[in-house]
């Protein structure tokens, strides 16, 4: 059976999501947890950076789908607009939060992180917009992919930590995860987008080369 390689990714997508979900959010729903203690002093920094991140996260797949894009072509626009607010306004207040957190003993080099995520998803995101703009879609899924690979850190570092337990391993080693999730997000969604291509050349036949051979006056005038 063949397998849609679409849907493989946003299958692997969906349950990242839900592990991390489960494993690094579910104090939401409790208020009583230990972790609302570490996240009072910015909470109100936190709740608006959540509900964007919510948007971005939830709408992104759903633009991808060829079939909503080209029935319902009005929804898609609507929607990929309120994922560039969402990621517009998702990104800095992350950036934000990070810093503030050095006031309660997080390094510096978490805020720098924080700014280096946010401005590749701003940059990202606001490239895709303006190519939609244009009017020149190519253009414009490239950067669409990209930016939301770029939100995925959030998600896939938390699960590549969580699965692993590396998050327990120190400060250094949870920069480093998200540095190199960071680092592969863009080269990762340009291999998501030349994915046809790149399967289509490796199953392509290799046409051997022919060299064609002299004929007997050809031979005998060389030999001469």
């Amino acid at each position: 059976m063949k397998v849609n390689a679409k849907y493989l990714v946003f299958s692997i997508i969906g349950v990242m999501s839900l592990y991390v979900l489960y494993h690094n959010e579910r104090f939401l729903v409790d208020s009583t947890h230990p972790a609302w203690q570490h996240y009072a002093p910015f909470k109100w920094w936190l709740l608006p950076h959540g509900i964007f991140g919510a948007i971005v996260l939830l709408l992104a797949p759903l633009q991808f789908s060829d079939r909503l894009r080209k029935r319902f072509t009005k929804t898609h626009r609507v929607m990929g607009r309120l994922y560039v607010v969402g990621a517009l306004a998702l990104a800095p207040l992350g950036a934000y939060i990070q810093y503030y957190q050095e006031r309660m003993g997080a390094p510096r080099s978490f805020t720098v992180l924080g700014i280096v995520d946010a401005a590749m998803l701003m940059g990202a995101t606001s490239l895709a917009f303006f190519f939609a703009f244009k009017r020149k879609i190519a253009l414009h899924r490239q950067w669409a992919t990209r930016s939301y690979a770029i939100a995925l850190v959030f998600i896939a570092g938390r699960f590549v930590m969580g699965v692993t337990g590396w998050e327990t391993l120190g400060v250094e080693i949870v920069q480093a995860i998200i540095w190199v999730c960071l680092a592969l997000s863009v080269p990762l969604a340009d291999i998501a987008l030349s994915w046809k291509d790149l399967r289509s050349t490796a199953s392509a036949p290799v046409r051997p080369k022919f060299t064609t051979e002299p004929t007997f006056p050809e031979r005998t005038a060389r030999a001469a």
